[in-house]
């Protein structure tokens, strides 16, 4: 997940490998940003936990715990369908599972993994380790908007969305210097995924692709 078109940006193409558009922890080969985040490594062991009050309650889910300077906004809408909601609801964690694993340095946290799978949690752990690599990590306000979800027969899902980067940005571990960017198009960042419900209920990702710069972002 590439903030923005610096440091991490490169990392981001590094991170995913395999598909078409530019993701956050993705499994695409082109520019991708599923997550230039390193929450928290340099707040003092000061943590919020932030699991979605929607998230399905379950004694196997991960808990999610996030350094109190990374925040987000979901503006995804209750649809009614309880698979599609359910659906939006592990997006969300697989999305801050994440960050939780960048800023905990840990590419192979448990976190992200029990809501990945595949190619989309190998371009995660690639993605991951780049941000331990440079002992960098993001702060901000992530926001995520104009979803799209579709639940098939056969127990798989699409999920499309936005993502706004503009109030996030880039932090460096050594020094803790934030790297504030100037916004641009490119700071609009598209994901498509495709999910499928396992056996204990969860929907799992198992391909991320992401397009920075997307006209359907932009706002």
């Amino acid at each position: 997940m590439t903030r923005r078109p610096t440091l991490l940006a490169a990392l981001a193409l590094t991170a995913t490998a395999a598909l078409t558009l530019s993701a956050c922890g993705s499994d695409d080969d082109s520019p991708t940003k599923d997550n230039d985040k390193i929450a928290g490594a340099d707040t003092g062991g000061e943590k919020s936990a932030s699991p979605s009050e929607s998230a399905p309650a379950s004694a196997d889910r991960p808990k999610i715990e996030l350094p109190s300077d990374v925040t987000y906004e979901f503006q995804w809408k209750k649809t009614g369908d309880p698979a599609k909601d359910a659906v939006l609801n592990d997006a969300e964690q697989r999305i801050k599972a994440v960050d939780m694993a960048i800023a905990e340095q840990n590419p192979l946290h448990e976190a992200y993994r029990f809501y990945s799978e595949g190619r989309a949690a190998a371009g995660s752990e690639k993605y991951i380790e780049e941000f331990v690599d440079h002992k960098a990590r993001t702060t901000g306000l992530t926001r995520y908007y104009n979803e799209s979800v579709t639940v098939n027969d056969d127990g798989t899902a699409a999920l499309v969305y936005c993502e706004d980067q503009s109030k996030a940005f880039n932090k460096f571990l050594e020094t803790g210097k934030t790297d504030v960017t100037p916004v641009t198009k490119d700071v609009y960042v598209i994901y498509a995924s495709t999910l499928r419900k396992s056996k204990s209920g969860v929907w799992v990702t198992e391909r991320l692709t992401s397009e920075r710069g997307s006209a359907k972002c932009q706002p």
